[in-house]
């Protein structure tokens, strides 16, 4: 396993200006689950990444916050540096490899888990098969284990990538519990999180998504 070659954390108004970049527009809670932070701290850096423009909040039932373009210009430079300072980009650029080769299998246990075959046709899973889900779910299971090592690596690369293999984990286990809507229908399933480990890799290395 590669050995960690960053030992300082990642300072919080970056964890919370980055965690925005990775989910978009979210609110406190959501980005103190991300970040690990609690809501308070994070409501305090939003404050204070607002009043130095970089971020902006949307009021309402449906409101949020954004990364505003300085901010985003301010994410993309503070996360280039930090990878270089580290000296983390050949590990995050290999870890990145590996998790492309897993990708589109995770997109595929996705679409096993929102549909089925029923009549010779494929049909809306409506999650009435126990067996069924119960398949895909131990598939999930062997897909983790595989991504583990990936997660690790990014882990040891840098101390920020903690979260996103226990987030996963406690997705999965959530899902196997009952709990449904942890494999890809919720804020917080096992494929929104996949999801924003691969925005936060084509952030951390500068890529453009296609």
């Amino acid at each position: 396993m590669t050995q960690p070659v960053s030992s300082h954390p990642t300072s919080t108004d970056l964890l919370v200006l980055h965690a925005l970049r990775c989910t978009g527009f979210s609110g406190p809670a959501a980005v103190s689950a991300v970040t690990g932070l609690s809501v308070s701290d994070v409501e305090s850096e939003l404050i204070d990444l607002a009043v130095a423009g970089l971020v902006t909040r949307t009021p309402g039932d449906f409101g949020g916050w954004g990364l505003t373009d300085a901010g985003r210009a301010a994410d993309a430079e503070r996360i280039a540096d930090e990878v270089d300072t580290a000296g983390a980009r050949t590990a995050v650029t290999a870890a990145f490899d590996r998790f492309l080769v897993l990708n589109p299998e995770l997109l595929d246990l996705c679409t096993a888990w929102q549909l089925r075959p029923a009549d010779g046709a494929m049909t809306m899973n409506d999650h009435s098969d126990r067996a069924y889900d119960d398949r895909v779910l131990n598939r999930f299971s062997e897909f983790h284990r595989r991504a583990e090592p990936v997660c690790a690596d990014l882990s040891a690369a840098l101390l920020r990538f903690q979260r996103y293999p226990l987030r996963l984990a406690t997705a999965l286990a959530r899902a196997k519990a009952g709990e449904l809507e942890y494999v890809a229908d919720s804020t917080t399933s096992y494929h929104t999180v996949w999801f924003q480990l691969h925005e936060d890799l084509l952030a951390t290395l500068g890529i453009p998504r296609h």
